[in-house]
């Protein structure tokens, strides 16, 4: 006779990950709810993904930049929070904020693996707003520069052990404005010309109200030590779900009615189908050429 399972020795099963990955000794570290947290925000993102990865299969064929990007995106982030709920990818650092009673606060547990996130996601939602509003290739990729610059800076501040912290929170904060800047600003031009102004509008304030949450979540956790690791991850992993999840299959959705030869997005198995003749005064620096590609000899004679 086989063994039976009640259903309060399945509720009862423990989350494990801590006693196979322990984390570090005389430190701050995760707790094992923080870590059941990071299992929770690791299933909303497996499943966002598997359920982007089936729907592709229903966009029409030329019109799936938008799912590839959110798919690699989703694919990324699935794999962070697989690796910090399972208390992996950290490293120990000395803080000199808030150290508490210099034991425990005075050592941090920091997962750099969040990171890696950061510089897949950023640059994922700023090629999705630049195909969105038709800005120029040299925009998107300065913006996506300056992501990285705002992640990198944030990065190498976090091991800093001493207050010259602040200097690369500074470079990495001064990045972010002036990508949200540009992102705002250049954005909301195209998408006018495009009469796609509302949609973008909506996706382009949503990404940046997240984005400058970002700041303010560093500045109390991996910065200024003021929170513990277990509420700072808390914090990341709620502005994560609502930056991959939620604004990919928003993206997504919006997507729908978008009109892909008209942004110029519309792609083909030759490559991309070119952009219909459209009106750029920005472009006509003067007269014409003669019709015959030859230079006239004689100068024109005014007449009464």
């Amino acid at each position: 006779m086989s063994p039976t399972i009640s259903p309060a020795a399945i509720l009862a099963r423990s989350n494990r990950a801590l006693d196979a990955n322990p984390p570090p000794a005389n430190a701050q570290h995760l707790t094992t709810h923080g870590s059941d947290w990071l299992w929770a925000v690791t299933a909303v993102l497996v499943l966002s993904w598997l359920a982007l990865f089936a729907y592709v299969w229903f966009a029409r064929a030329g019109e799936r930049i938008f799912h590839y990007l959110w798919l690699s995106a989703l694919a990324v982030g699935s794999i962070v929070y697989f690796a910090m709920a399972s208390d992996l990818g950290w490293s120990v650092v000395r803080q000199v904020n808030n150290t508490g009673d210099g034991v425990n606060g005075a050592v941090r547990q920091m997962f750099w693996a969040k990171y890696i996130l950061w510089v897949v996601e950023f640059p994922a939602a700023i090629v999705a707003l630049g195909l969105l509003s038709g800005v120029s290739w040299a925009t998107i990729a300065y913006e996506v520069f300056l992501s990285w610059v705002w992640v990198i800076s944030y990065l190498v501040g976090s091991f800093v052990t001493s207050n010259y912290k602040w200097g690369f929170y500074a470079f990495g904060t001064f990045a972010w404005i002036a990508l949200a800047t540009h992102n705002l600003r250049d954005g909301s031009v195209g998408a006018k010309r495009l009469g796609v102004t509302r949609d973008h509008s909506a996706l382009s304030g949503w990404v940046n109200l997240l984005w400058l949450l970002y700041p303010i979540a560093w500045g109390v956790s991996d910065g200024g030590n003021v929170i513990g690791v277990t509420a700072g991850l808390v914090w990341y992993g709620v502005l994560d779900i609502l930056f991959l999840a939620v604004t990919a299959w928003a993206f997504i959705l919006l997507s729908r009615r978008w009109d892909y030869n008209r942004l110029n997005i519309a792609f083909t198995q030759y490559g991309r189908v070119n952009q219909a003749p459209g009106t750029f005064p920005e472009k006509h620096t003067g007269a014409a050429a003669p019709a015959t590609g030859t230079a006239a000899t004689e100068p024109a004679v005014a007449t009464a």
